[in-house]
């Protein structure tokens, strides 16, 4: 798993690829912890390259989330890839969040 963050045009980019699972969620929580408070700061997360997800992970983008909304700001989930959107599915994870 590779997780980066980026700031570009006033947003944070957060580029996930590989795997998140349970092992590789916990490594990029040490390096998505700073989005926890976007400050007003849009979220962006850019899943091109993200092949799988665990619960870890879900708990992961949820806390973003969280952040993003106590400060007005939105959380997006960029180039979902199916399989990934159907985990988001059952688990109603695809109402919270906005896709693009």
């Amino acid at each position: 798993m590779n997780t980066k963050i980026e700031e570009i045009d006033g947003k944070y980019i957060a580029t996930l690829v590989g795997e998140m699972d349970t092992t590789a969620a916990t490594e990029a929580e040490e390096v998505l912890k700073p989005l926890y408070h976007s400050d007003g700061k849009d979220v962006i997360i850019e899943c091109k390259d993200l092949e799988y997800i665990a619960s870890s992970g879900l708990r992961i983008l949820l806390s973003i989330l969280k952040g993003a909304m106590a400060t007005g700001s939105r959380v997006v989930m960029r180039n979902v890839n199916d399989d990934i959107k159907t985990v988001f599915k059952l688990t109603g994870f695809i109402n919270i969040f906005d896709f693009e």
